[in-house]
């Protein structure tokens, strides 16, 4: 059975075993630490789907996650969507509420919405780990990835210079190491191009589509972000002791 039909199988399957067993066992040979293999199914799963059951990458993306996770603890280490209530409210950031045509979910990020005097380049990247781990929990979101739009009209030096080079390091790290992505530049006349990558009824009206408004669907995705702010602070007490738990070393 190879890796997409393997994503597509229950997280109780007797065939994922093997699998997450091995995932676990390199884990703890890269942590040296026997509490690994405390670390849940479904959460090494995540990992598994994300690289279709390719063990080697699987477990680097695994290594990467928790690695980022442990030396930025400033971005990680505060995930309650509360706290950047007034960022969201301006209608920043969104997830689509249908996929599109390969099942992948969709992201918008408005950057010229962002206004550098109010709000940090720490506080902005907090909101896209808060709606990564959200998704992450998504089985079809773990076989068929996500997509991310990020429109930079109104980027300006004042959004730059809140982009030191550490930051721009890690948040570099992040989206290389620990996400799959790949960037497509559109000009001016994104509102066409971007038909070429998703379908337009999937597309707000702002982005040369037929679905609901920009305006609708950041409020939409503000309001669950609120109601997953338990589960998020849940999240954050449960990888910190998975970190712990992994005790990675740095390695040449």
């Amino acid at each position: 059975m190879n890796g997409p039909q393997l994503s597509e199988l229950p997280d109780d399957s007797e065939q994922l075993r093997p699998y997450i067993s091995r995932l676990r066992r390199g884990a703890l040979q890269a942590g040296e630490l026997s509490a690994v293999r405390s670390l849940s199914s479904g959460f090494l799963l995540r990992f598994l789907r994300a690289r279709d059951f390719d063990m080697e990458l699987s477990l680097k993306l695994l290594l990467n996650y928790q690695r980022w996770r442990r030396e930025s603890p400033e971005i990680s280490s505060c995930l309650s969507p509360s706290s950047v209530l007034g960022l969201l409210n301006t209608s920043y950031h969104a997830v689509l509420p249908q996929r599109d045509c390969t099942g992948s979910r969709v992201l918008i990020y408005r950057i010229g919405q962002w206004n550098p005097k109010d709000w940090s380049a720490f506080q902005v990247f907090r909101v896209s780990l808060m709606t990564s781990e959200i998704i992450s929990r998504e089985n079809e979101t773990q076989r068929q990835g996500l997509k991310a739009i990020f429109d930079l009209a109104g980027w300006s030096l004042s959004h730059a210079l809140q982009i030191n080079p550490s930051l721009a390091r890690k948040i570099s790290s992040v989206l290389s190491d620990s996400f799959p992505l790949k960037i497509h530049m559109h000009g001016s006349d994104f509102r066409d191009s971007l038909s070429g990558f998703f379908s337009s009824h999937i597309l707000p009206p702002e982005y040369g589509g037929h679905g609901p408004g920009i305006t609708q669907v950041c409020q939409d995705w503000t309001n669950h972000l609120l109601q997953s702010e338990n589960l998020l602070q849940q999240i954050i007490v449960v990888r910190s002791k998975e970190s712990c738990q992994l005790g990675l070393t740095e390695h040449p």
